[in-house]
């Protein structure tokens, strides 16, 4: 029984899975870009036995997007938690540990299988939830008439469910971490510093942190941009007025514009064109600066990312085996680090033994993720807080191992889904992914248990990492990417801007 009414839920072997719960009230079409309200009391019996719809998605261009049942809710009704408990009646309360999903700020929902939580659970000895909270245009676009990053105001009112409820699940609602990926790992390292979200959780476990943070003229200008063919003004009201299909086909039409928009940097040549957006309500400071500058210095961090973290973006387009002439030139350009009439220079002499292939795969993961993330330790221990560092190394058996430690390859080992995570591991997955993957959430478990992974935190210029490369016993070394680390240690992460007409 929770404080907003009776649920029940499922018994799946020894655990209790409740499904579908909302945590946020009905948004309408109309409403769809609102800030969410919390969810009101029910009579009656709310079946928690089906996910929630799914939110409006804006998938990859030449992606197929994942359908899921819609179920019998209405289309509105998206914005729900999922909880899978161990818990025995009368037990002490369990860790709980919190998902939030990644997809390029612009797809993602809780009932993809590659999300379950019930492995994770399924260990034993703690609480997982998951969360679905809103993506795209609706989670991210920057409009006039109502508050940015929605999608983290989904996210802190989901939270502020499991400090309420989660109780009742058997979970200690004073030892809750969050953990997320790629986009989700952004939520994770926002959270740590939105003031909104202040005690709400007490670890955070960021997995391949993207450093695509937009300035609000940034995100303004995009937006314009967006909605130029239509003529629409940048207000809410305005872009409601749209389906969901016409919203989407504005953004796979930018997305094909986005190369020759040289104004925006580094997204232009990005996946994406949504991110979370500095403003001063919801996200005043970047991650990197707030936590430099002690915020969140009580809450343990682990943080990491996959040495090959581009490939996955490389096999979506087509480009594992062959790149596009320049390719290392314009990646230079847009991420640098530091001057962009150096950086090509600076990134060769620093990599000198790598092909142009390995160089751009190196460059486009430092860049997009992976100096991100190991920013993001430096800087909270910086503030005064406790980090972890570690790096995935094992590679997918895929396109003859040529993908790699991609991109998102850690989601199905973490969540111990591999058999649901073909994109990753192809349909038969090899019996190592099984045991890494029970290495891998065992680590995360502890962590979220104790704050303790089983290694040494890291220091601001010593830096102990985990290796998750498949091996048996666990592998602490220096930080091994360290090439990477002395190019980009004088340019931490800095929110994005819009650049001049002449840049």
């Amino acid at each position: 029984m929770s404080t907003r009414g009776a649920i029940r839920g499922s018994r799946q072997g020894d655990l209790s899975v409740f499904l579908g719960i909302p945590y946020a009230e009905t948004l309408e079409e109309s409403q769809r870009f609102n800030a969410a309200t919390p969810a009101r009391a029910w009579d009656g019996v709310l079946e928690a036995d089906e996910f929630g719809p799914t939110p409006p998605q804006y998938g990859f261009p030449g992606v197929p997007t994942a359908v899921f049942p819609q179920g019998r809710r209405l289309a509105g009704q998206y914005l729900t938690v999922n909880v899978w408990t161990p818990a025995a009646s009368g037990s002490a309360p369990l860790p709980v540990m919190v998902w939030l999903y990644g997809g390029g700020f612009r797809v993602g929902c809780t009932a993809d299988p590659v999300y379950n939580g019930s492995v994770l659970a399924g260990d034993g000895d703690v609480v997982v939830v998951t969360v679905n909270y809103r993506v795209g245009a609706e989670g991210y676009l920057a409009l006039e008439d109502v508050p940015n990053n929605r999608a983290l105001l989904d996210q802190i009112l989901a939270l502020q469910w499991v400090r309420d409820e989660i109780s009742a699940f058997g979970g200690d609602p004073g030892c809750v971490t969050i953990f997320g990926e790629s986009s989700g790992g952004a939520s994770v390292a926002s959270l740590m510093v939105a003031p909104a979200a202040e005690g709400l959780f007490h670890r955070a476990i960021a997995q391949s942190v993207p450093g695509t943070f937009f300035s609000h003229e940034l995100a303004e200008d995009i937006t314009r941009e967006l909605l130029a063919p239509r003529g629409l003004p940048s207000t809410a009201a305005a872009v409601a007025t749209l389906s969901r299909d016409e919203l989407a086909a504005l953004v796979d039409d930018l997305q094909l514009r986005m190369p020759s928009i040289r104004r925006w940097g580094a997204v232009s040549g990005g996946p994406t064109p949504f991110s979370l957006v500095m403003d001063d309500d919801t996200l005043p400071a970047e991650p990197w600066e707030a936590l430099a500058r002690g915020d969140a210095r009580d809450v343990q961090l682990l943080v990491g990312h996959t040495r090959e973290e581009w490939r996955l973006f490389e096999a979506m387009a087509g480009q594992l085996v062959t790149l596009p002439s320049g390719a290392v030139q314009d990646a230079a350009w847009m991420w640098g680090p530091g001057p962009r009439d150096t950086a090509e220079d600076r990134q060769r002499a620093a990599h000198g033994e790598l092909s142009e292939a390995e160089l751009f795969t190196v460059l486009m993961s430092d860049g997009a993720f992976r100096m991100p993330s190991a920013h993001l330790a430096t800087a909270h221990v910086r503030g005064g807080g406790s980090a972890f560092r570690y790096e995935l190394t094992w590679a997918s058996p895929l396109y003859g191992g040529l993908l790699g430690a991609c991109h998102g390859l850690d989601i199905p080992l973490v969540l111990g889904t591999v058999r649901d995570a073909a994109m990753y591991l192809g349909e038969e997955p090899p019996a190592s992914a099984h045991q890494l993957s029970a290495q891998m959430r065992s680590v995360w478990r502890r962590f979220a248990s104790t704050g303790d992974p089983g290694w040494a935190p890291t220091g601001e210029t010593v830096w102990p990492t985990r290796i998750f490369d498949g091996e048996e016993g666990p592998n602490v070394i220096e930080y091994p990417e360290s090439a990477s680390r002395e190019l980009w240690s004088p340019y931490p992460p800095a929110t994005l801007q819009l650049r001049p007409p002449a840049a």
